[in-house]
């Protein structure tokens, strides 16, 4: 059997993608995703080679939304704002993609080669951005763990509402990386 005409494989998980982040990942398998596209779950088979495969697309997919955002905000950049800006685009990725953005967070398994390239891209940018700080290898690697935890954990902890206090969510935010960042410059902490 041929493919339907106009659907080709970056639509299905472009389409994908948009489910996960309304409905939730759970909520994207083939039938869901056939309707959605207007085909039969069996004309999904034309393209990608069941829900795994296309798991592992939307997490590549995702990697490289993220990885997009963040180059867009820093470019080479370094320094605070640099990290500022890479902060504020991880955010706003987390926010508008909750789907997306759930699917980059697992280490990426080393079967998976480009997911394992662009998940290491994402630490080089956080690496240079960090270089003022003059950390060496090993506390880069610890500094970048710290930061991640830091983002995911607003990200996550807003995502379920757990904001409610009347403070401004973004300027918590922005004190929280800023006394990260002062800690980082302090090299005997």
């Amino acid at each position: 059997m041929s493919p339907r005409a106009g659907l080709d494989l970056t639509q299905i998980v472009v389409t994908a993608a948009q489910l996960a982040d309304t409905e939730g990942v759970e909520a994207v398998t083939l039938a869901s995703l056939a309707q959605k596209l207007g085909v039969r779950s069996p004309s999904l088979y034309n393209h990608i080679n069941g829900l795994p495969a296309l798991r592992s697309h939307l997490v590549l997919y995702g990697l490289e939304q993220l990885n997009d955002a963040l180059r867009e905000a820093s470019g080479q950049r370094q320094g605070e704002e640099a990290v500022m800006d890479i902060a504020n685009a991880y955010l706003s990725f987390a926010r508008n993609h909750p789907g997306l953005y759930s699917l980059t967070l697992r280490s990426p398994s080393h079967e998976h080669q480009e997911h394992v390239k662009l998940g290491g891209e994402l630490v080089e940018r956080l690496l240079t951005a960090l270089k003022p700080y003059e950390l060496s290898q090993e506390q880069g690697i610890h500094a970048v763990r710290g930061l991640r935890s830091l983002l995911h954990g607003f990200a996550s902890i807003e995502a379920e509402g757990g904001f409610g206090m009347p403070l401004e969510v973004n300027e918590s935010f922005r004190f929280a990386l800023r006394r990260f960042l002062a800690g980082l410059a302090q090299p005997n902490l």
